[in-house]
């Protein structure tokens, strides 16, 4: 595990070979500290595995997600188009977007003093939830009538678009978007991401 200047650093060094920069003269080459805590905040990266002390630390995914950021950002895509797509990113397609060689991928020697929650909690928008399987059933009884059968209803499987809006909120609309309505949804809503944080109904996270 690494700390975030540690992690800076390998970002660097992914992206030294090959990555040409963001066409955008205000988007940084290589995402600083702070870049990276915001990027935390909206949910684009995944918090820091866990503590040593008061020092955050991070490992192979988050230097994976950061750089595949900037080369997705190299190509000219705006940051709310680069969050809706990373929501349904699997690991491996992430690992072949980074493309970072695998020397960087190791190392670090840091011990985490809390829990890995990004290993065991579910990626909810991907994940199915698990189904516990019991054969159980409830003693009968003489008096006990055999449940009717609840009537069965055909489903109708839709389609629907994910926009992140920050704060672990994701709104999901029923059409495909361009990227101008995500960038005009995203700002619509900030005032409603306002009034959830305000009122605790976020993640909670923080820079």
């Amino acid at each position: 595990m690494w700390t975030i200047d540690e992690l800076v650093e390998r970002v660097r060094e992914a992206l030294a070979a090959e990555y040409p920069g963001a066409p955008n003269g205000r988007v940084r080459d290589v995402p600083d500290r702070r870049a990276i805590r915001w990027y935390t905040t909206i949910g684009l990266v995944d918090k820091p595995l866990g503590m040593r002390g008061r020092t955050a630390l991070y490992g192979p995914r988050h230097l994976q997600q950061l750089v595949a950021i900037k080369r997705r950002q190299a190509l000219g895509e705006s940051l709310s188009k680069i969050q809706t797509d990373f929501a349904w990113l699997s690991p491996e397609a992430l690992s072949d977007l980074a493309q970072v060689p695998d020397r960087l991928l190791e190392g670090g020697g840091w011990e985490i003093t809390t829990p890995d929650a990004s290993a065991s909690r579910l990626r909810f928008w991907a994940d199915p939830p698990a189904i516990a399987e019991s054969s159980c059933e409830p003693p009968s009884s003489p008096d006990r009538q055999p449940a009717t059968p609840a009537p069965r209803h055909d489903v109708t499987t839709q389609t629907l678009t994910g926009v992140t809006l920050g704060g672990g909120v994701l709104l999901l609309v029923p059409q495909t978007l361009t990227e101008r309505d995500r960038d005009e949804i995203a700002a619509a809503a900030a005032p409603l991401i306002d009034l959830l944080a305000a009122r605790g109904l976020t993640d909670g996270s923080s820079s």
